[in-house]
């Protein structure tokens, strides 16, 4: 497969060595996951990506730098300079913080179990994990989340909403309490949670009555393309398959790309800019290109799940069912601080195979469908089974 590693890894920032490209702003674990700070935007009214601004990590390396030797706080100053700079999909992460995010792609972390994102200004929980102290306290998707510790967290980035629940702020680990302030329609109550060091699985299969096969991906962790891969050829022979990207927020774009090589025979994933030079990522040789394949996606579906999305579509793969995705298709490169923190800062964007723009406009699916989705799948598998094979 082409293309760079595309998340970058903590520990080699600190060592120095060169910096890879990320194409997610969202964490993808923890204590939740959702749009960073902005909504939408990201490209012109014609659909042609913005560019990140000029100069724009230059200026914030350089605040860090000037801040470092002034003895002022670098990662305060770079979030200063990111603030400044326009850029919505920007974050600065202290290196505890980052070192977490890393551990999330490995489907590791510390947190309560919950899932959120940010809309119209409140932080509104998204999905709870089984088993978790959230699970557990009664918590359910659609609550909202009012305060963390008693720290109101309307109109706060959903990276802060994370750090607070993860306790990145204080250094809090697995075993220490945090209390949320929460809302069901008119009930307003709050929990006290214990953390707990968790693992999740992002890819899980079952099997419905008619032999179709659902593979549910949440998050594109390390190992989670390959796993998907070894669900496709367990599948039936013959039967349907439903890739599930619903509530997906994104992750490791090479494990995207990996995924993708399920269902295709090699060929072109997506294109990206950076800094204006082209880049493509290809699937590699040998997917299963004859199964019926249908792909769910909604607004929660973001990033890397997008870029997947958009290149089954794009190459007649597979029928889109579901509602348009959230728009998130820009690239980050990470940059290390003189403290060890680090700041993402968007350099670029992606586009599916026909020349598409995600960022700011989404995936718009081939058959609308809400909550009846994985049923209409079903319809479509059984359609695209009587199609006569073509030679």
């Amino acid at each position: 497969m082409s293309g760079p590693a595309l998340f970058c890894q903590p520990h080699r920032i600190r060592r120095g060595a060169a910096l890879t490209l990320v194409f997610a702003s969202v964490l993808v674990a923890g204590a939740a996951t959702g749009n960073l700070p902005g909504a939408g935007g990201g490209t012109t009214a014609e659909g042609a990506p913005v560019a990140a601004p000029a100069g724009h990590g230059t200026d914030v390396a350089r605040a860090a730098e000037e801040a470092a030797a002034d003895g002022a706080s670098p990662m305060e100053a770079a979030q200063r300079a990111v603030s400044r700079s326009g850029d919505r999909w920007a974050a600065v992460y202290s290196p505890g913080e980052y070192e977490e995010f890393e551990e999330a792609l490995d489907g590791r972390y510390t947190g309560v179990g919950l899932w959120a994102r940010e809309r119209a200004g409140r932080i509104e929980v998204t999905r709870v994990g089984d088993g978790t102290p959230a699970a557990d306290a009664g918590i359910r998707a659609g609550d909202r989340l009012r305060s963390v510790d008693g720290e109101k967290v309307d109109g706060r980035p959903v990276t802060e909403v994370v750090s607070l629940l993860r306790g990145g702020t204080t250094g809090a680990s697995a075993g220490t309490t945090v209390r949320l302030g929460l809302e069901r329609g008119t009930r307003v109550w709050s929990e006290t949670l214990r953390r707990v060091r968790l693992s999740r699985d992002t890819v899980t299969v079952s099997e419905l009555a008619s032999r179709v096969t659902v593979v549910k991906v949440t998050a594109f962790t390390k190992g989670s393309g390959d796993e998907v891969r070894a669900a496709v050829r367990r599948a039936p022979a013959g039967a349907g398959i439903v890739l599930d990207l619903r509530g997906n927020s994104g992750g490791l774009v090479a494990e995207a790309v990996t995924a993708a090589s399920a269902f295709l025979d090699g060929g072109l994933v997506a294109t990206y800019d950076v800094e204006g030079e082209q880049r493509a990522l290809h699937a590699e040789p040998g997917g299963d290109t004859t199964r019926p394949l249908v792909t769910l996606v909604d607004g929660g579906t973001m990033s890397a799940a997008e870029l997947l999305t958009g290149a089954l579509q794009d190459r007649g793969r597979a029928v889109v069912v579901g509602s348009r995705t959230f728009g998130k298709g820009s690239v980050q490169m990470p940059t290390p601080l003189p403290d060890g923190s680090v700041a993402e800062l968007t350099v670029g964007h992606y586009r599916t195979p026909s020349g598409r723009g995600v960022d700011g406009h989404g995936i718009t699916p081939d058959l609308e469908a809400d909550a009846e989705a994985l049923q209409r799948a079903e319809t479509v598998l059984s359609g695209l089974g009587r199609r006569p094979a073509v030679g």
